[in-house]
């Protein structure tokens, strides 16, 4: 579990999310790469809020980083989905269609 405060004064949890989606990952030969970030040190899991409102949470094994979480609209929240294999939840069909090719 893990609280954040947003940039527009809200808080949210990780634990209130009503659905969480994790990083694809791939074996470059040596190491896991996020699919999200490209990096084998850096991560992101999007989460849906209970309002329905997507936000990527970011974390990183680099030593000082700490974790953060920012509000992605419909269309990145799609795309994250997209690149990282997962299926398309209803309510960002429309988002999906406009950001795939």
């Amino acid at each position: 579990m893990a609280r954040y405060h947003m940039d527009d004064g809200t808080v949210v949890d990780t634990k209130n999310a009503t659905e969480s989606w994790e990083e694809e990952t791939r074996w470059d030969g040596n190491n896991n790469v996020s699919v999200a970030t490209g990096t084998q040190w850096d991560h992101e899991k999007l989460h849906r809020s209970r309002k329905g409102r997507y936000w990527i949470e970011q974390w990183s094994q680099w030593q000082g980083r700490l974790p953060s979480a920012r509000w992605v609209s419909h269309q990145i929240a799609a795309a994250w989905l997209l690149a990282n294999e997962h299926e398309i939840p209803a309510d960002l069909v429309d988002a999906a269609a406009e950001v795939a090719e």
